[in-house]
């Protein structure tokens, strides 16, 4: 008999959940970024992009809560995590941070369990590039926000059509998604997030020094006030 071992089995979702708690203990001011403008480092970013959060926030794949130290402590956070063994992982470093106030769900990205108009921001760092089917995810976000609410990002995208390094991304795409929990490195999320109906969308493209998985783009989607 011929064991197969599945990528999807519980080692694998347990390893990976550990892997990432590790990673929360890197310093994101090392992460260096190229030709953005407004930020040096990863974490001067993110910490200029989630400083004004306020009211519920909920962020979609979490991880084991890489993000939750640069969120202002007084937001209600759901984390939208299908990993169960990220949860406990995710809820000690809340507890690191002063986040009191979290809810956990195990749901997807393509169908989150919060109600339509009710959430002021939803935050996603690179998980859009691994999610089955981006459209439904992104459809979801905008479900989901009030009007007026905000679709916060940081993700990496496909490099330009006809590009060294997008024909790189295009050859390794299936093996890298093999191992990297589904991550996609040529998907073209800017331009399913210009065609996805918010009211306004505004990011930045930058690099960093790692070209499989760059060029990246951060900003912010504004859903429509006029949900008529």
């Amino acid at each position: 008999m011929i064991l197969k071992i599945q990528p999807c089995s519980n080692w694998y979702k347990q390893l990976f959940a550990w892997g990432m708690a590790k990673a929360n203990s890197a310093d994101e001011n090392a992460i260096q970024l190229q030709n953005c403008s407004n930020h040096s480092t990863l974490a001067q970013l993110k910490q200029v992009l989630f400083a004004d959060l306020q009211g519920k926030v909920v962020e979609i794949g979490p991880g084991a809560g890489a993000n939750l130290a640069y969120y202002p402590t007084d937001i209600h956070w759901i984390g939208v995590e299908p990993n169960p063994f990220m949860h406990s992982y995710l809820e000690q470093e809340a507890q690191q941070v002063g986040l009191n106030r979290i809810d956990i769900k195990s749901g997807s990205a393509e169908r989150i369990d919060v109600d339509d108009n009710s959430v002021d921001a939803v935050v996603s760092t690179y998980v859009l590039c691994s999610v089955s089917n981006l459209s439904a995810t992104v459809q979801e976000i905008r479900r989901i926000l009030k009007p007026g609410g905000r679709f916060l990002f940081v993700e990496h995208v496909a490099a330009e059509c006809g590009s060294w390094q997008r024909r790189i991304q295009g050859s390794i795409e299936p093996v890298w998604k093999t191992l990297f929990d589904g991550c996609r490195p040529n998907r073209e999320t800017g331009l399913a997030l210009e065609k996805a109906g918010f009211e306004n969308i505004n990011y930045q493209q930058f690099q960093v020094p790692f070209p499989i998985v760059s060029p990246h783009i951060s900003g912010v989607a504004t859903k429509s006030r006029d949900v008529s």
